[in-house]
């Protein structure tokens, strides 16, 4: 087809328009109204527009079927055409019409989409005023085809019609010698100089001037395969070439082209300082949520710096907690519970430690509740400060409160129950239970001895007094009751003595349990401020979604840009 090259460029600029305005909509750059899409449709999309006149039966009908390869106008032998009609592209087809002199046939020929042509009646024609029909199109012509049967090309009424054209109107006229085929390539030659003298007397210029057979050209498309030699027989690739490079790439049409790739260019560059600037603003906001979470971890250190004076308050806590449980290990190893304990068994190690664990846990979750509270307290302040800079520099709303309330109550409640578990491991890992039961076993020991001497010496005493045997009773008792006294001495000595290195041991180690909870207040603050900062994850995620996003629009735009290069060089 004819002007192929001229429609690809023009389809593949406005594809490239059309995906401008669409990149530009997609990343919301302003391009001033400079491609609005309506324009595009009706600017790059307008057919071109061909006009054949001639007198009845001068093979009008048949010169455009050869021109396009399909049975699109009927042609016969009498007078087919009655009135002005315009072809053009619509699917279905169906004929509308427009007035008693002009009707729209809509086909659903693909070459349609370029070309609006128009079929009118013979010049010589009985219909009247089909010529002021016609000459209603001619301002919007690219091409008026003037057909002249090789029978008869001097007939006056085609003639007269070309007189009275305005001049700018000439500039698109082609004369037409339809029929070639019967006549010898001297009688075209003679009829071709005789028509160009007739057009100087007549308009003063001398028009391209095309001797052609619509007859041959419509067979050689149709065959197949395809005739080549018979088509070029026709006379039909000059006037397809003239076409081509006079009309389909003439310099107003290149000149439109290039004034739409222009603007285009300019619309692209346009979206690409946009996508640019877009891009560097969301760096400048992943350099300000670095920022923000730097600040965080320096908050946390704040926070870790001021450990010492809370691990003092735990080792208070520690000291007080030795007290307590020295008293109460005092109770259990009093003279009565001590000698009870040694016919039902003596757990007062693991049952001192149990509860000094217990009550040690409760009193170091209670600090780390007061701690918890206050660093909750700060974060909150944080976060509603931070709200505000957040939106100033990115424009994104952190949302309410309740995610984060959420986020810290389960952060405030892992913080507490970390440090408890750790000071029931500490109290475990100091191992101060096992210097306890050596010295409540050797405790144990002579005691029990004690025990058995004065149990022994009783059930002597009283077998003899059952004999009736003198004085050995007596001897007997006085013997027990004096290991009775040593065992109770025993237990009163020992359990002084082993309660003041209990509570003296508890105490060299006051510091060291505070030591061992360091290591775990640290990672529970850790954990704390990153749960905290954890609550930016859906600014992070909404700005790696922003990166996402301007990674395909970068590449459509180097598509862009290389297809408008592209058109650049061919144009």
């Amino acid at each position: 087809m004819f002007g192929e090259r001229y429609f690809a460029t023009r389809e593949q600029l406005s594809q490239v328009m059309r995906g401008i305005a669409g990149l530009a909509l997609e990343t919301a750059a302003d391009l001033g109204g400079s491609l609005p899409l309506e324009e595009i449709e009706n600017g790059l999309g307008t057919p071109l527009l061909f006009i054949v006149s001639g007198e009845v039966n001068a093979g009008k009908s048949t010169l455009l079927n050869g021109l396009f390869g399909h049975d699109l106008c009927p042609v016969s032998a009498l007078p087919e055409t009655d009135r002005v009609i315009c072809y053009q592209h619509g699917n279905p087809a169906r004929d509308i019409a427009i007035s008693p002199l002009h009707e729209e046939h809509h086909r659903p020929h693909g070459f349609l989409r370029d070309f609006l042509l128009i079929d009118t009646p013979g010049t010589n024609s009985p219909v009247r005023n089909h010529q002021e029909t016609t000459a209603r199109f001619l301002p919007a012509a690219d091409l008026i085809l003037f057909v002249f049967p090789v029978t008869n090309p001097w007939g006056a009424s085609t003639w007269n019609f070309i007189s009275e054209l305005a001049p700018e109107h000439l500039q698109q006229a082609v004369f037409i010698i339809q029929q070639a085929d019967l006549r010898e390539p001297v009688d075209i030659s003679v009829i071709r100089g005789h028509m160009a003298d007739l057009s100087m007397k007549r308009i003063g210029r001398v028009p391209p001037i095309f001797a052609v057979s619509g007859k041959l050209a419509c067979e050689a498309k149709r065959a197949t395969p395809f005739a080549g030699e018979l088509l070029k027989a026709s006379g039909y690739p000059e006037l397809e070439s003239f076409i081509t490079q006079n009309v389909c790439e003439s310099p107003r049409r290149n000149l439109a082209i290039e004034t739409w790739r222009s603007q285009a260019a300019a619309a692209l560059r346009a979206v690409e300082d946009h996508v640019e600037k877009q891009s560097h603003a969301l760096n400048r906001h992943g350099y300000f949520l670095d920022t923000i979470e730097r600040e965080i971890d320096d908050i946390r250190e704040r926070f870790v710096v001021r450990l010492p004076h809370h691990l003092a308050e735990v080792a208070e806590v520690f000291e007080t907690e030795a007290v307590w449980i020295s008293k109460r290990l005092r109770r259990r190893l009093g003279v009565i519970p001590s000698f009870f304990r040694l016919f039902v068994g003596d757990r007062t190690g693991p049952a001192i430690e149990a509860i000094f664990a217990e009550r040690l846990q409760a009193a170091v979750e209670a600090v780390a509740e007061k701690d918890s509270v206050e660093v909750v307290e700060f974060c909150r302040t944080h976060w509603n400060e931070l709200g505000e800079r957040v939106k100033e520099a990115m424009a994104v709303d952190l949302g309410s409160a309740a995610p984060l309330d959420t986020t810290l109550t389960a952060a405030k409640t892992q913080f507490v129950q970390r440090l408890g578990r750790a000071a029931r491991q500490g109290i475990g890992n100091l191992k101060v239970r096992n210097q306890l039961d050596k010295d409540l076993r050797r405790r144990n020991l002579a005691l029990k001895s004690f025990a058995f001497m004065t149990l022994l010496l009783t059930t002597a005493g009283a077998t003899c007094g059952a004999l009736g045997i003198p004085w050995l009773p007596l001897i007997f008792c006085s013997l027990a009751a004096l290991f009775l006294i040593g065992g109770v001495l025993t237990a009163w000595v020992t359990r002084r003595s082993i309660i003041a290195e209990f509570q003296s041991r508890l105490l060299d180690t006051c510091g060291g349990f505070a030591s061992t909870l360091r290591s775990d207040y640290e990672e529970a603050l850790r954990i704390v401020f990153r749960d905290y900062a954890s609550s930016l994850n859906a600014v992070r995620t909404h700005l790696v979604n922003e990166k996402k996003a301007i990674e395909p629009r970068l590449k459509r735009w180097q598509e862009l840009f290389l297809t408008l290069k592209a058109i650049e060089q061919d144009l």
